[in-house]
């Protein structure tokens, strides 16, 4: 299957290379003129009559084993994705063409971190998928390790799933000091190493014989595709035994995998970040972002040398701003979308036309922001504490962290920054009541991570928390500023009791995920799917909600769709 094509082709195995050919093997192939990478997806074939087959041109190495071929098979299906799209991702960046000899096993034999050996009890994972709720202050390496004595026993290999590259490093520094023998490249994990620990993409690792799976913060992986369901599919076809462990387990998870397995009432509270709800309704308008409480929490927070981090998932200096004597929004001319202020001109994020600071309706050159960015807040932080404040956004290769006392940022900061002795969440309502259903529990789960951050409410707790993630000692407070105190996710993260928010009633009643199945096409007219079960809706601008009743339902209607269409859209 050629990488720039969504078909399939036939092609003819020169005799010198039919040794090296097998389903996954990375190959050359002349493709309309040029020679192009390809995946062998099936051997043996035999090409339409009165078709002349050309030849492989190449053969550059190994790629994903059958196995993993079949999965990603399903994957496209499942998604709506090119096959090409996620055999890449299962491929390793350079070719491969010997793999190297795996290690010897270690009967059992783990390290305490001191060098000492120490004997694992693997207990009996059991068959299937398992759901476990563990608080966000949990060292999570006794998961970890639990999978890992569990598929050695069997003389078998582990995969351990984390949300990001940088926490897979230090998971896998970690069990390495334990004597555990991890993968550190393709090739090792297909060779048979008896770790494998990464991020999204190791959910494609080519593990030869998986004994056990584990994925970490399991409601944290949604992307094109959603990395924990495709973990979960594989051991459940591997007969091995997996493990999902989060704190706040999403609905979809709850009614597929459920019931999870849960802690101690106690043990759980004392896992979760000490909360505290300002509430904003009756606060003065002209204070802004910046509450007497938020002062007073960074005169606790930085005498103690500990770092206070402001979230506002808004770039920018002025995201809405309206003209002081008119008071007329500050427009686009062009589209009519609300402009941005970047300084000495006004921008618009939609068709990227500028213009100066001047009113369109009076010609006033004077601005109030109505609703400040993150660039604005730094300002108006570092002139209120007298202190500097770094600014955090973008992705982790963007910009180095600020080495400050006080950092604002969008939510990336959550992701970049290791550790704080308090979160602030300057304006938590765009999160609850943002234009999705699945607001609430992305809302709680930015909760979850801040709660990594400063540890948990009991000062036992901070000592160590999630996997490879320092936390500061003294303060450990999480702030939300909010006009909606008594939202059901404050409630859940106040009593640290996920239990608290759910969802299903109403979810059922609407008939959202996971009693639906969703897809958003991307189409001048309504598409004809040939299924009457599959609802088409308009969005409008050209997009068409689908809904269907159960997956299966869906993805084989619009299987015959390429292109422009997305399986489980989380912006609706």
């Amino acid at each position: 299957m050629p990488a720039v094509s969504r078909r399939r082709f036939d092609y003819a195995v020169p005799d010198r290379w039919r040794a090296d050919i097998r389903p996954g093997t990375r190959v050359r192939v002349p493709f309309h003129g040029r020679r192009v990478g390809a995946w062998v997806v099936e051997c043996e074939v035999t090409p339409p009559e009165g078709v002349v087959v050309r030849e492989l041109t190449g053969v550059s190495g190994w790629g994903p084993p059958s196995a993993v071929l079949e999965l990603a098979e399903w994957g496209a299906w499942r998604w709506a994705m090119p096959l090409a799209t996620l055999l890449r991702v299962a491929s390793p960046e350079r070719n491969v063409r010997t793999l190297p000899a795996p290690p010897r096993p270690t009967q059992g034999q783990l390290t305490n971190g001191s060098g000492r050996a120490r004997t694992t009890m693997a207990r009996s994972l059991p068959a299937g998928v398992t759901l476990r709720r563990l608080p966000p202050a949990e060292d999570l390496l006794g998961a970890v390790l639990e999978v890992v004595a569990s598929s050695e026993a069997n003389g078998t290999s582990a995969l351990v799933l984390v949300p990001s590259r940088g926490w897979a490093e230090r998971l896998a520094a970690r069990l390495r000091s334990r004597g555990v023998d991890v993968a550190s490249s393709w090739a090792e994990a297909a060779a048979g190493w008896p770790v494998v620990v990464g991020s999204r993409a190791a959910a494609w690792a080519p593990v030869p014989r998986l004994g056990a799976a584990v994925v970490l913060d399991a409601h944290d992986y949604e992307d094109r595709y959603d990395a924990s369901e495709v973990v979960a599919e594989r051991a459940t076809r591997a007969g091995a035994p997996c493990v999902l462990v989060s704190p706040c387990p999403t609905a979809s998870q709850r009614v597929r995998y459920g019931p999870a397995e849960v802690p101690v009432r106690a043990e759980e509270r004392a896992g979760w970040p000490a909360l505290r709800v300002v509430d904003r309704r009756g606060a003065d308008p002209r204070t802004g972002l910046l509450s007497e409480e938020l002062v007073h929490l960074a005169h606790r927070v930085l005498p103690l040398g500990e770092r206070l981090v402001c979230v506002l998932n808004r770039t920018g200096r002025a995201r809405l701003s309206a003209c002081k004597s008119c008071g007329a929004l500050v427009r686009c001319v062009v589209c009519g979308r609300a402009v941005e202020s970047t300084g000495s001109v006004l921008q618009c994020p939609g068709c990227g036309a500028q213009r100066p600071v001047v009113c369109a309706q009076c010609g006033s050159l004077r601005m109030k922001v109505l609703r400040q960015g993150v660039a604005r807040v730094r300002e108006e932080l570092e002139a209120l504490l007298g202190v500097r404040v770094g600014e955090v956004s973008g992705r982790p290769g963007d910009q180095a962290v600020p080495d400050d006392a006080v950092l604002v940022g969008t939510e990336a900061v959550l992701h970049r920054v290791r550790h704080a002795g308090a979160v602030a969440f300057l304006d938590f309502d765009q999160h609850l009541c943002a234009a999705r259903f699945s607001a609430g529990e992305q809302a709680l789960a930015l909760l979850v991570r801040a709660g990594r951050l400063v540890g948990g409410r009991d000062p036992g707790a901070r000592r160590g928390v999630g996997v490879g993630v320092g936390v500061g000692v003294g303060v450990g407070v999480v702030m939300v500023q909010t006009r909606l105190p008594d939202h059901d996710v404050l409630r859940a993260a106040v009593a640290g009791d996920p239990d608290l928010f759910t969802e299903l009633d109403l979810r059922r009643e609407l008939r959202l995920p996971p009693f639906s199945a969703l897809a958003m096409l991307k189409a001048d007219a309504a598409p004809a799917l040939g299924d009457e079960r599959v609802e088409v809706s308009p969005l409008g601008a050209g997009r068409w909600l689908l809904r269907a009743p159960d997956h299966r339902t869906l993805c084989d209607a619009v299987a015959p769709v390429h292109g422009g269409v997305r399986v489980d859209p989380l912006d609706v």
